[in-house]
């Protein structure tokens, strides 16, 4: 017998398991565990006749954390027989402990998400721990899979087909009250002595327990797919989810498909269903692209493997953020959320305090939502402080400047922060374009100077990209990383160059779609395959949201610094229909009324007509695959090509940040996991004949070709 399930029987004859993996953090459905629950469950059967019920909980902080990420990421089709039976064994484990005869109850300790929750659902009763560190969930969709444990089974079975899906299909965590009031568990306990005490008292209560779906009388709530109301449902479902994921992800397709099938049959024959689509996703590529980037690598990023090492993890007190726009607004909401103190400068105090309603905007939602309480929203807003006058920035020990895309403006306004901070700030700039070596030059210590660039809006957007200028200390850059942790989002680390990375990566996308529409190709079709893609957003759509008038003042300043150098602009197709829509047609973008989009007020956006008349060519029109490759193709090729020049330094910032940041189809994991399961060779003649096709843009750097040679991925 293991310590992984410790086995204590009390004089009351009620088991308590503890799951108490050894050697690790948290709980994991892994090798050691299947061993462990197998003799546990063994034991239990052979001793029931002397046992009153069993208690499951955890010596962890957390209760379980689901399936074995390492282990999941490593099965491939040739394993897919020998997989699909060690799920069903698993399965039959938790099966047995529900169908024991004594009532079993899960004592959540912690957090139960993934697998943690299946091993709660397949006990009769469950009391929570009425604390914040306690959530509940089935989040596998957001790693490309579907929980395999019976997740899907007995959420059906427990909530019925409507109320369960929004759970299986979006991930949905929930808090311990949340989950009390959604029926997910029964009680709560306000400690642990309670917790267990609660536990026993419902196991004397009622010692005939049995799961409701055991049971002749039952009936799944709001009925089978037969029901009229739920077939109606079921009718437009598909198209639905059709419509959010584009067939670019498999697993909500499969998920809807294990729900409607296994509320059809009986309840061994759905856990059959069930682990045939699952061992279907874990074979298949995209779940593995998936885990490796939004697991493995963000928490290689979060854990601080970007960060200069060997400085005491920094604490901001107080930010000082210049220019109360957009996006200044939205840095002052996140650094005020996360208990920072905040002085919001603008020219005016009108200007300045319209920054700090926009705080006031977000915070009154939340708490229409139930997701704030109203203290929490005062004390909030009461952290932003609105001026106009630069002496209020005393104390600052962070200065972020986020005013208009302009090299003097910005020098003029982060000089004069700096004068009233002194020597010991950190002067930040949120330029997304702008080389932060240049920009350092207004300051007198360059070493203090850094590149924040945050993403719009920054309330929803999870990334912030740090740049390192070449006089940035290792010092600033650390103190950077952390205040991006300490403000509750992602860092990656760039090395500067015109554009970083985001930007430059981004600017290929909207310019790819940009050229393809001068080239005759029909407006519908770029946007439609771009979205099939993977891309949230079509490329023209998300011009008219940046504005194509910035589009166009970006590439004048880049001119200007460029002639500076003696060097000259490198031209791009796109630049010809941006002329025409900003000096013919004076459409400026969605901000100025209309780009290539129309926004009638009080309607829906719809593409210009006047796009097809002037741009569309009957014999221009290319095959849908070349569209969304070429679209993809140049966001992966300038992607390696920042990697090549040593802008980005880790393949986890090129992933996460690619996907966090620009939206990158997210089913691939980011743009250089892209070519990697792509196959280097066969993304290598691709882009040959796209090169041959649409231009030497789409050449492939030689680092592409080095890596290929070596056999190498990224």
């Amino acid at each position: 017998m293991t310590d992984a399930i410790r086995y204590e029987k009390g004089q009351d004859q009620i088991v308590v398991l503890t799951i108490d993996m050894p050697g690790q953090s948290a709980n994991t459905m892994n090798a050691v565990y299947r061993e462990a629950m197998a003799a546990t469950v063994a034991r239990l059967e052979a001793q029931k006749a002397s046992i009153a019920g069993v208690i499951i909980t955890s010596a962890k902080k957390t209760f379980f954390a689901g399936g074995d990420l390492n282990e999941l990421i490593k099965v491939d089709r040739l394993q897919a027989k020998a997989f699909y039976e060690s799920v069903l064994v698993l399965k039959a484990q938790l099966r047995t402990l529900e169908t024991l005869g004594k009532p079993v109850v899960a004592a959540i300790n912690g957090a139960a998400l993934g697998g943690g929750w299946e091993i709660c659902l397949a006990c009769q009763h469950r009391v929570a721990l009425d604390h914040k560190s306690v959530q509940v969930g089935l989040p596998e969709v957001t790693l490309g899979l579907l929980p395999g444990s019976g997740g899907v089974v007995r959420m059906v079975r427990m909530l019925g087909l409507e109320k369960a899906l929004p759970y299986l299909l979006e991930g949905k965590k929930v808090t311990a009250q949340q989950a009390l009031q959604a029926g997910l568990i029964d009680e709560l306990a306000a400690d642990r002595d309670e917790l267990l005490a609660k536990s026993k008292a419902w196991i004397l209560a009622n010692p005939e327990a049995k799961q409701r779906w055991d049971s002749s009388a039952y009936q799944i709530p709001g009925g089978t797919p037969s029901n009229p109301k739920v077939a109606q449902m079921l009718a437009i479902a598909p198209s639905i989810l059709r419509s959010k994921t584009n067939g670019c992800f498999p697993a909500p397709e499969k998920i809807l498909c294990a729900a409607v099938e296994g509320a059809q049959v009986d309840f061994d024959t759905a856990h059959l269903i069930e682990t045939r689509y699952f061992t279907e996703l874990v074979t298949g590529q995209v779940a593995k692209n998936m885990i490796g980037t939004f697991w493995f690598q963000l928490n290689e990023i979060n854990a601080g493997r970007s960060r200069p090492q060997g400085f005491v993890p920094y604490i901001t007190r107080k930010v000082g953020v210049l220019g109360a726009g957009m996006m200044g607004a939205g840095i002052a909401y996140a650094s005020a959320s996360a208990g920072i103190e905040v002085v919001l400068k603008d020219i005016t105090l009108a200007a300045a305090q319209k920054g700090k309603a926009h705080s006031a905007a977000l915070l009154d939602k939340k708490v229409s939502r139930g997701q704030l309480s109203s203290e929490l929203r005062e004390s909030t807003l009461a952290r932003i402080h609105p001026t106009e006058s630069d002496a209020d920035l005393a104390g600052c020990d962070l200065i972020i400047e986020a005013v208009f895309e302009d090299r003097e403006l910005k020098a003029r306004v982060s000089a004069a922060a700096q004068s009233v901070v002194g020597a010991d700030a950190v002067i930040a700039s949120n330029t997304s374009t702008l080389p932060i070596s240049g920009l350092a030059n207004a300051v007198p210590e360059p070493r203090k100077f850094i590149g924040l660039h945050f993403f719009s809006p920054v309330e929803k957007m999870p990334l912030v990209e740090i740049i390192k200028g070449v006089q940035t200390s290792d010092e600033t850059l650390a103190r950077g990383f952390d205040f991006v942790l300490q403000i509750k989002k992602t860092p990656i680390v760039v090395n500067d160059s015109r554009g970083f990375f985001t930007s430059r990566v981004f600017g290929t996308f909207t310019h790819e779609g940009i050229a393809m529409l001068g080239e005759g190709v029909a407006a519908p079709m770029i946007e439609t395959e771009a979205r099939k893609a993977g891309m949230p957003v079509g490329p023209l759509a998300v011009s008219d949201e940046v504005s194509l008038g910035l589009m166009n003042h970006i590439r004048q300043q880049a001119a200007k610094d460029l002639q500076a150098e003696g060097k000259p602009l490198p031209g791009h197709p796109a630049f010809a229909v941006i002329d025409v829509l900003l000096n013919e047609y004076k459409r400026l973008g969605k901000a100025a009324g209309g780009g290539f989009y129309d926004y009638p007020a009080g309607g829906q956006k719809h593409l210009w007509p006047e796009l097809k008349t002037r741009f569309e060519k009957a014999g221009r029109q290319i095959s849908s695959q070349d569209v969304r490759d070429r679209l993809l193709f140049i966001q992966a090729i300038e992607t390696v090509r920042c990697v090549e020049e040593g802008v980005l330094v880790s393949t986890a910032d090129a992933n996460i940040g690619s996907v966090f940041g620009i939206g990158f189809a997210a089913w691939s994991g980011g743009a250089l996991q892209f070519i990697n399961q792509y196959g280097l060779n066969d993304f290598i003649a691709r882009a040959h004949y796209l090169t041959e096709q649409y231009g030497e843009r789409f050449s492939p750097p030689a680092l592409l070709l080095e890596k290929a040679a070596q056999g190498t991925l990224f």
